[in-house]
């Protein structure tokens, strides 16, 4: 609720701090998803001060602020260096699903008619919510069951006059592999079709894993067919969030990504991005990261990445029960378990030994298995890593398997969950022994036993509801994710 009075600063940071207990740490290299940490502390700190300075610049008119679009002409400059076309053109967006967006978009317009994307079964599923924004229609192709690289030959077969736009991926996120990007680049310009390489993961950290001495096939703009990338910055480059480069084969398409209207009485609207008004400040914070860190300091920042990511997937194969899937090329691991170490019972385990890994679900063949984003800091922090994924392997191998309630996943498969209302869905939820609501104790299902505004005394177990999850086809479990949501979001009983 709104004060009647105005708080202090001190008093209102204070109390940002105590809601932040119950959050996953962002530095340090135990949060092994979402977040992405150098160990460079003066790095992050000349990104936050640029970032403030920036703050309360409105990219919504550079005719009204023309400093950020002197920063994002270098900032999108030292991308188009790094991918293989310097002077691309390019945007800067908040993130890779906005620069997936807009890849989307500049490929409809460019090609009037056709309504088609085909991608992996591998893409982010930003392409999908893209496609779902932008009326279009997502058309899926299998993966190498060894590889998880895409399928040239099922590329082959999908492709035709009503596709605008094919995916490939440098790399993947599930696996860490990149696509075949030159063939399925090539095989697009055949047919004219638009080739766009989602290197968001990728885009600023293959480079320097190359200088680092590993093998990174092309993947980028001076690849042949390629006709857009997208890179994130506040991935591999470190930058604050949000912070993604879309670069485009030339001005022509990407003026297909802009949005104008002059059909209203008011002041002009031309946009760059999905977004209107927004904030300078990740510019500002993507450009100073950029500074600080240099070649030098990305080039090191590469070798200790590539370094870790192979330690790591050494380690991982010596422990019984597990193996790495796929031959990761960058700095992602999936290791899947058998039927002796689940993976979801391992990530709980994990967990309450202070390390958060990464759940992924069963897919298209692919299985279950947890998933590790390797960052600049977790050289230091390795070898303790793979100490609590053996520790967690083998409590995991005690415990057994997560139990699924028998019957469960059928009569979830069965509901209308349309028809239940946010309150009534939790306590079905909470009968089949799953609780939902945040882990500080708050939302309409809340867990047992914490008060509102103060973490639990133990992290959330998720293993069941994973399992149950895996269990189910995907369009249900979108459905419960998205109640899942709406009772997360809603106010506390």
């Amino acid at each position: 609720m709104l004060p009647d009075h105005g708080r202090p600063a001190a008093e209102l940071l204070a109390e940002l701090t105590a809601l932040r207990a119950a959050d996953l740490p962002v530095r340090g290299g135990k949060v092994t998803a979402y977040v992405y940490d150098t160990g460079l502390p003066e790095v992050h700190e000349a990104a936050h001060l640029a970032y403030a300075e920036m703050l309360e610049v409105n990219m919504l008119d550079p005719t009204a602020f023309p400093s950020m679009v002197t920063l994002e002409r270098r900032v999108v400059g030292a991308v188009a260096e790094m991918l293989g076309r310097p002077g691309a053109p390019g945007i800067f967006t908040s993130g890779g699903t906005e620069s997936i967006m807009l890849a989307v978009k500049a490929a409809r317009d460019a090609r009037p008619g056709a309504t088609r994307v085909v991608l992996p079964v591998t893409a982010h599923p930003a392409f999908h919510k893209a496609a779902h924004y932008l009326g279009m229609e997502v058309v899926p192709v299998p993966v190498d069951p060894i590889t998880y690289r895409a399928s040239v030959p099922a590329f082959e077969d999908a492709l035709d006059e009503r596709t605008a736009l094919a995916v490939v991926s440098a790399p993947s996120y599930p696996q860490g592999v990149v696509d075949p990007v030159g063939e399925i680049a090539a095989l697009a310009a055949s047919r004219g079709v638009l080739c766009h390489v989602d290197a968001c993961v990728g885009g600023w950290l293959l480079p320097w894993l190359r200088e680092a001495g590993a093998e990174i096939p092309p993947f980028d703009l001076a690849v042949p067919g390629v006709t857009s990338i997208s890179c994130d910055l506040h991935k591999f480059g470190y930058a604050p969030k949000g912070a993604s480069v879309l670069l485009f084969r030339d001005a022509e398409l990407r003026r297909r990504a802009y949005f104008a209207s002059a059909a209203w009485p008011g002041y002009t609207i031309v946009n760059a991005t999905v977004q209107s008004s927004r904030s300078a400040g990740p510019l500002g914070g993507a450009w100073a990261t950029l500074e600080a860190l240099g070649r030098e300091g990305y080039r090191e920042l590469g070798r200790r990445t590539l370094e870790a990511t192979r330690r790591l997937a050494e380690g991982v194969r010596k422990i019984p029960g597990l193996r790495v899937l796929g031959e990761p090329e960058a700095a992602l691991v999936a290791i899947a378990g058998s039927p002796e170490v689940d993976v979801f019972v391992l990530a709980d385990e994990a967990r309450t030994r202070g390390w958060f890994l990464q759940p992924q679900l069963s897919y298209a063949g692919i299985p279950a298995n947890i998933h590790i984003t390797v960052t600049g800091v977790t050289l230091a922090g390795v070898d303790a890593m793979l100490d609590v994924i053996e520790e967690a392997a083998a409590a995991a191998r005690r415990r057994g398997p997560a139990e699924v309630p028998e019957g469960l996943p059928e009569l979830i498969a069965s509901l209308d969950l349309d028809a239940l209302d946010d309150a009534t869905f939790a306590e079905l939820a909470a009968s089949a022994g799953i609780t939902l609501g945040l882990p500080d104790g708050t939302g309409p299902a809340a867990q047992p036993g914490a008060a509102p505004g103060k973490a639990p005394e133990k992290a959330p177990e998720m293993a069941v509801v994973n399992a149950i999850l895996d269990a189910l086809p995907a369009a249900t479990r979108e459905a419960i994710l998205l109640r899942f949501l709406s009772v997360t979001y809603s106010p506390p009983v």
